[in-house]
């Protein structure tokens, strides 16, 4: 018997997360009414997390972790941010919807578990403001500014039936995860 060595995207697909090709990951998710749907809402925010740790165990992310539903199979508007800060909380973001973002933007490189072989450069807002409720129903709204900005906006995304390799530049490729250069650092 001979043995392959996984893939990085064989190993998210090992660990629960659905794959480019699911067509799954191209349908919006559906929104909470909340808060008659909160305890639905904590058990996926649970799901989501658990996928969250099984994933950590196989890969350090400098950069952060953000997971949305959709990415196990849940159908439902919910992601998760784990900050790269050590110090920092998970963000929760339920129902979630830019309302504002600032005219400053960068380019920066991106992955995704969802197809984490590769890597492509997308052009994000450098501060978004996003809307989003709380289990007991309450609206709030969320000022993410630089890496947490492009975390928030890539899981909302994902929400919304969208990859990131959507918002490539036209004539962009991705590049292959063993060309890309910025592993194990913080966003620039």
């Amino acid at each position: 018997m001979v043995s392959k060595e996984l893939t990085p995207a064989h190993r998210m697909a090992a660990i629960g997360i659905l794959q480019r090709d699911d067509p799954a990951l191209r349908t919006p998710a559906r929104p909470f009414d909340l808060p008659r749907d909160a305890a639905q809402a904590r058990h996926v925010i649970d799901r989501v997390l658990a996928a969250m740790d099984r994933v950590a165990r196989a890969h350090v992310f400098a950069k952060g972790m953000g997971l949305a539903a959709p990415q196990i199979g849940i159908d439902l508007a919910a992601a998760v941010i784990r900050p790269a800060d050590p110090g920092g909380s998970e963000i929760v973001l339920l129902n979630p919807r830019i309302v504002d973002e600032s005219r400053r933007r960068d380019v920066q490189y991106e992955g995704c578990m969802s197809f984490f072989d590769v890597r492509g450069r997308v052009d994000r807002p450098l501060r978004v403001e996003v809307e989003h409720r709380r289990l007991d129903g309450g609206l709030v709204i969320t000022r993410f500014t630089g890496g947490l900005a492009r975390h928030v906006c890539h899981e909302i995304d994902h929400l919304e039936g969208r990859f990131y390799t959507d918002r490539m530049p036209a004539g962009d490729e991705v590049i292959p995860l063993s060309q890309y250069r910025g592993s194990g650092r913080p966003w620039g």
